[in-house]
């Protein structure tokens, strides 16, 4: 654990109260704001008007950012988002990109309000800069966000805010990220916010101070001018829409927007029953040789109108896979607007009013300085939200209208490869980095009524989208060998998992090594976990080629399609590895599916048969997992009922059980759960064949157990978790000890919580 740098604590983030920040503001900083009467008294097509007007603003502000940068990270992949704040930083409206950084824009703006309002003053025309994830903006030093006030009659009135993830900023390792980092001083320089416009003018000597610390500097000098035109372009819509509507309207309309998603949450989750659900995921590996695993722990309760998200327990901060409490914020939001605000309009500064954070500090996601974060976003952030989406599932799974949002968990991370060298195919060798943006096609966990969406995105990025394959082969070295969907790598359940792809490229147009870095997470241990039985989706894996034959298959005229085509000897890439890739090798990743729904020996078997001639799945997953029998592509009924209850069977003899079932439940009165589990007055039940498996107090469910090698969960897992971790990692499997229904599975250590004591209570364990 990294000891934290006395006085560094003046750069970290903490919850903030909007009522106080304004009493504490400078008498030099006059801001606009509006009483309660004049907000009630906006008439409602007005109201309409101006609010869809806000919300096309921000649309804007993102065309102008795509149009002016030269990144593919953000004109082909769209990692990168905006917000309109209110004068105090409160989020009136954010875009519909990178959802998790709406968790950090507002607390970049409240330090800034904090910070830096008496010296070097705020005033208009200018312009912000940072990069500091303890400061906020970004949950990693490559999330770089510029921010301007916009001031109305010499009043702060709002401010517009632009952020973008660059593909280098100096640090050891290639595109910032040192997987060997035990420190920030080994990655990226955090910057505080610093002035970079000044009474509209950029700042040249910010700006050269900048870039100079780049790999990349034309690109990263480019988006910072990008962001600043965006920047603008926000300003100017904004300015607009007050000469039209006037001053004291719009901050009305946006003070209304806030607490109107603010009600209409407070609302939903009143509808809906008090409790408590915890989720605990692993980290496997923390930074190149690490051999352990790394536990993020959420308690999500619900009260009355109200959540409290509480992390006690999360693992001490270790190597790179940590991030600050901007980032754990972010991992929040990442759940919270597509499971609870999908129908809400998307004003965060209203939303978050709805819950509180409880943390430790110096833990994987609530980081102290000087910690190493490059990971930050992509794996303690994005692990925090798939825990808390987790919980959110099971809470409004036993609402049947609000259950439509239940999703089990994504593609579970995103699967990194940075690449960099000399692309020698121009007159002049010049050189290049380029982050894979391949893994934007993740697979989407599947829901109680459908299956998840192949290769669909990101649950993080609903604007994502995955590159033109020959635009990557036109900007770097690199001819791609395949780009496609992977059969069986969506979770089995009732309901599919969305399937995840794999690519392989080898150098071309090089004749030197490039360089190669890999930080992933989910090959040990499964980080795209299944609901109520549902199965995990594939596990990650990438592999090296060291001795190919493709330049051999290439002379011969042939274009290799599997691995086993080029290579015998195929090396798995660790988690977290520095590495290379020389002319005449390939590199293949594989990134994750999402997680499935429900029993897959409860699926349909003509889905299966569906699934199996669209090559979702290969024949041997048909049968093993799913059991279902075909002949010549049609489904024979009888003896897919026969394959089914001998896996049933298998689950009777292979299971030890805890507790004692106690009678039959009448289900015509139950409650439902989720897709298994009933409430019957005080019991619990399985909801398929009505045996009682306990009562709702903390005494043990009678329940089947199974533990076993990972590979038992399927096709699916690719990788070894031997290769990966010294901790022993199982496939764990909960079953109805009547009917054999799973009730959940999983791929976990074997410590991990049992789950005998709280499935299906209101106070409820997953993995």
């Amino acid at each position: 654990m990294t000891m934290p740098i006395p006085g560094s604590e003046a750069f970290s983030s903490r919850p903030v109260d909007p009522a106080e920040l304004a009493r504490s503001l400078p008498t030099s900083l006059p801001v606009h704001t509006v009483t309660d009467e004049q907000v009630a008294a906006l008439d409602p097509l007005t109201y309409e008007v101006i609010r869809h007007r806000l919300w096309s603003v921000t649309d804007e502000m993102g065309e102008a950012l795509k149009r002016m940068s030269g990144s593919p990270i953000v004109t082909d992949a769209n990692d990168f988002d905006f917000a309109i704040s209110d004068e105090l930083g409160q989020e009136v409206q954010v875009g519909l990109y990178n959802t998790m950084l709406v968790g950090a824009v507002d607390l970049a703006i409240y330090w800034t309000l904090r910070n830096r309002a008496d010296n070097p003053g705020i005033e208009p025309g200018d312009m912000f800069l940072c990069n500091d994830p303890w400061v906020g903006g970004g949950l990693h030093q490559n999330d770089v966000i510029v921010y301007q006030p916009v001031f109305h009659d010499g009043k702060l009135f709002a401010w517009t805010s632009a952020i973008a993830h660059q593909p280098d900023l100096g640090g050891v390792g290639l595109g910032s990220f040192s997987p060997a980092a035990q420190d920030v001083f080994s990655e990226s320089l955090p910057t505080p916010p610093v002035k970079v416009v000044r009474d509209g003018r950029l700042q040249r000597d910010v700006a050269d101070l900048w870039v100079r610390r780049s790999r990349v500097p034309m690109l990263v000098g480019l988006d910072l001018r990008a962001k600043i035109g965006a920047n603008n372009v926000g300003a100017e819509r904004m300015h607009a829409l007050i000469r039209q509507y006037g001053a004291d309207t719009v901050k009305a309309v946006m003070k209304r927007m806030m607490s109107d998603a603010e009600s209409r949450l407070r609302g939903k989750l009143a509808t809906l029953p008090d409790g408590s659900w915890t989720a605990t995921g692993y980290q496997d590996q923390s930074h190149e040789g690490d051999r352990n695993l790394h536990k993020i722990t959420v308690t999500t309760t619900k009260t009355g109108e109200h959540l409290t998200f509480d992390f006690t327990g999360t693992d001490p901060q270790a190597g790179v896979v940590n991030c600050t409490y901007a980032g754990m914020r972010g991992g929040v939001m990442l759940a919270l607007l597509p499971i609870l605000a999908g129908d809400i309009p998307w004003s965060a500064g209203g939303l978050m009013r709805c819950f509180d954070l409880i943390t430790e500090e110096g833990t994987l996601n609530n980081a102290t300085f000087p910690a190493a974060v490059g990971r930050g976003p992509i794996g303690p952030a994005w692990l925090t939200g798939s825990l808390v989406a987790d919980c959110l599932s099971q809470m409004l799974d036993r609402d049947l209208e609000l259950g439509k949002n239940v999703q089990a968990t994504c593609c579970g991370t995103w699967d990194t490869a940075v690449i960099a060298g000399l692309d020698e195919r121009g007159a002049q060798p010049a050189p290049f980095l380029s982050i894979m943006m391949e893994p934007m096609a993740g697979g989407y966990g599947a829901r109680p009524h459908a299956d998840g969406v192949d290769t669909g995105g990101l649950f993080c990025i609903p604007m994502g989208r995955i590159p033109d394959v020959e635009m990557t082969e036109f900007l770097y070295p690199v001819l791609a060998l395949w780009r496609r969907e992977v059969p069986d790598s969506g979770g089995p359940g009732r309901h599919r998992g969305g399937l995840g792809a794999s690519m392989a490229f080898t150098p071309h147009g090089t004749s030197v090594p490039m360089g190669l870095v890999l930080a992933s997470a989910g090959k040990a241990v499964a980080q795209n976990s299944g609901l109520s039985g549902g199965l995990p989706g594939n596990s990650g894996l990438d592999v090296v080629a060291r001795t190919s034959r493709v330049k051999e298959l290439f002379a011969a005229g042939e274009m290799p399609a599997e691995l086993s085509e080029v290579s015998g000897t195929l090396v798995p890439g660790q988690n977290y590895a520095s590495s290379y890739l020389a002319p005449g090798e390939v590199f293949a990743m594989t990134w994750q599916g999402g997680g499935g729904y429900g029993d897959p020996l409860l699926r349909d078997p003509s889905a299966v048969a569906r699934d199996l001639r669209e090559e979702k799945i290969t024949a041997e997953a048909a049968c093993s997992v799913y059991g279902v029998v075909l002949e010549s592509g049609t489904v024979d009924a009888a003896a897919t009922e026969a394959v089914r209850a001998r896996r049933r069977d298998t689950r009777r003899t292979r299971s030890r059980v805890t507790g004692r079932t106690g009678g039959q439940a009448d289900l015509s009165t139950a409650r439902r759960i989720d897709d298994n589990l009933v409430e019957s007055g005080d019991r619990i039940a399985c909801g398929h064949c009505g045996e009682i498996l306990g009562d709702t107090s903390e005494t043990p469910l009678a329940l089947a157990v199974y533990d076993g090698p990972p590979t038992e969960a399927g096709p699916q897992i690719l990788a070894t978790a031997t290769d990966y971790v010294d901790t022993p990692v199982v496939f764990r499997q909960y079953s109805c000890p009547s009917c054999w229904t799973a009730l959940w599975s999983g791929v976990v250590p074997a410590d991990h919580p049992d789950l005998a004591t709280s499935l299906g209570r209101l106070t409820v364990t997953t993995g």
